[in-house]
Order: C-alpha cells, then sequence, then structure tokens
C-alpha cells in the first residue's frame, strides 16, 4: 500500500490491556468503522505465546484492515510483519535497526520509526524511515520509562524532518487539541480509543477534533455579501 502522511491521521495502536470482554479484531473494527487511518498491532503481552497464535491474529487484522483500505503497521516483530503480509513494520530505538528494517522490507513498504530527539529524528530519516512517533506527549501507561515529551521539542522534532511525524502518549479526546501548532500529522492513540466504551464513536470525535487541530477542514465562502 503506498503511503501518505493523511494515512496518519488518527493512528489507532492495540493493546490487549483494554479488550475486556471484547475481541481485539471486533475493537479494531470499530475504530476502523469510526474513520481510524491506521492500524498498529503492539502485542508486547503476546511474546510469550505460540508465534502461530500470535499470527493467526495478525492475520485476521491483515484481512480487515484491507477491508477498509487501512494500512496494518507491525510493531517491533519484522517476522511477524513478513509472515502476515503487513504493510509496515514500526520500530523504536532500542528494536531492529531502521536501515536494516529497510533493507527488509524494500521501498514500497512503509516504515515507522520512534524519535525522541532531533538526532534520532533525522537519523532515522537518513535510514529510510516513513514516518516517525514522537512522545510521550502526554505521558502514558503502556511504557513504564517514557518520559513526557514537550510541546516544543515535538514541534523542533516535526521542523527537522521531511517526512511526517505523528505524536503519541496519552492522547485522547480532552487533550487531543492540544497538539494544534505542534506541527504534527497526526495522533497515535492506545487506550484513548480501546478503553472506550463507545470505541466507533469516539473515533469519529477524535478525527474531528485532530482534523481542527490541523485546520483540515475547507473553509467556507461567504456569498451574502
Amino acid at each position: 500500500m503506498r503511503f501518505h502522511k493523511d494515512q496518519l491521521l488518527i493512528y489507532a495502536v492495540t493493546d490487549r490491556a483494554w479488550t475486556g470482554g471484547r475481541s481485539l479484531c471486533g475493537q479494531v473494527e470499530e475504530a476502523l468503522k469510526g474513520g481510524a487511518t491506521m492500524v498498529q498491532f503492539r502485542e508486547k503481552s503476546l511474546e510469550k505465546k505460540n508465534f502461530d497464535q500470535i499470527l493467526g491474529e495478525a492475520k485476521a487484522l491483515r484481512e480487515l484492515t484491507q477491508r477498509y483500505h487501512v494500512p496494518l503497521i507491525i510493531d517491533d516483530n519484522m517476522d511477524l510483519a513478513e509472515a502476515c503480509n503487513a504493510d509496515g513494520l514500526h520500530v523504536g530505538q532500542d528494536d531492529m535497526d531502521a536501515q536494516a528494517a529497510r533493507r527488509i522490507l524494500g521501498p514500497d513498504r512503509i516504515l515507522g520509526v520512534t524519535a525522541k530527539t532531533v538526532e534520532q529524528a533525522l537519523r532515522a530519516q537518513a535510514q529510510g524511515a516513513d514516518y516517525l512517533g514522537s512522545g510521550a506527549v502526554f505521558g502514558t501507561t503502556t511504557k513504564a520509562d517514557a518520559r513526557p515529551m514537550t510541546m516544543e521539542t515535538l514541534r523542533e522534532i516535526c521542523d527537522s524532518v521531511d517526512i511526517p511525524v505523528v505524536a503519541i502518549g496519552g492522547i485522547n479526546l480532552g487533550n487531543i487539541g492540544q497538539l494544534s501548532g505542534s506541527h504534527v500529522a497526526g495522533a497515535a492513540i492506545v487506550s484513548g480509543i480501546f478503553a472506550a466504551e463507545d470505541i466507533c464513536g469516539t473515533t469519529q470525535c477524535l478525527v474531528e477534533e485532530m482534523k481542527k487541530s490541523l485546520n483540515l477542514f475547507p473553509k467556507t465562502v461567504d456569498n451574502s455579501k
């Protein structure tokens, strides 16, 4: 799938901690119905499970996202990304080397890289990243060692590279508007989507709020004058 920065608008990142009695695929489909523009299969808790079990879920998500014409990205597992024919891979600073990941993925699949400094951002861009993930902008419960990132640092990262940046970390309906002026292309959201009782409706609202923050609504022309 050809990558475009608009696909980062609302980037839904899975976390089994929020499924409750619901299925992961069911939750993701609700997010897709609400307008999620990209999905990341991020399941650190499944590392000890049988690979075939993980692959089965990844393939189900792949079929689902294809129906909605939305990219599926696998977090930090090249074997899984290859096996389920995902649209791309996301790697952190302590994960697989971005240059090596790009070499395996080839030029046509999507590579995302976590960048918390301008130096990391520039290196990731040089190594072939299509987009950057930067944060945690509002703190996070998904990574114990994640440090909050200031809006100033986020803006500096965005302005230092030619590739788009997606903000991540504690983003929800209550604070997504604060990303206005940060120069991000979108927001990567975990619990702000998947902990919601109404995932579809919440995602719709997040899409609208992110568009407002990015000033993406067409300007109306007053013809009454």
